[in-house]
């Protein structure tokens, strides 16, 4: 994912449209990092049964992808071209 982007554009506004933007990429941010930690715990673990750990990251990711379109639209850009797979 190419949240860097987003970061570094968010960075480079100024005044409300970073007021606007900051919270977003920063709720974005959270989420990847809960997502990470997540697979960490997983990969660390080897668990068996694993379906209510695949149920969060799943719903983290589904939010994700609202926050990445958030994101953009405050950027003022078309998320489509950055998709949140990173393309």
């Amino acid at each position: 994912m190419k949240l860097n982007e987003v970061t570094k554009k968010t960075d480079a506004l100024k005044g409300v449209n970073r007021e606007n933007a900051a919270p977003i990429v920063k709720d974005l941010k959270a989420i990847m990092n809960d997502i990470d930690e997540c697979i960490a715990v997983l990969a660390r673990e080897c668990l068996s049964e694993w379906s209510d750990d695949q149920t969060i990251i799943d719903s983290k990711i589904f939010l994700a992808k609202d926050k990445w379109k958030e994101g953009w639209g405050a950027l003022g850009e078309d998320e489509t071209e950055y998709g949140i797979g990173g393309a």
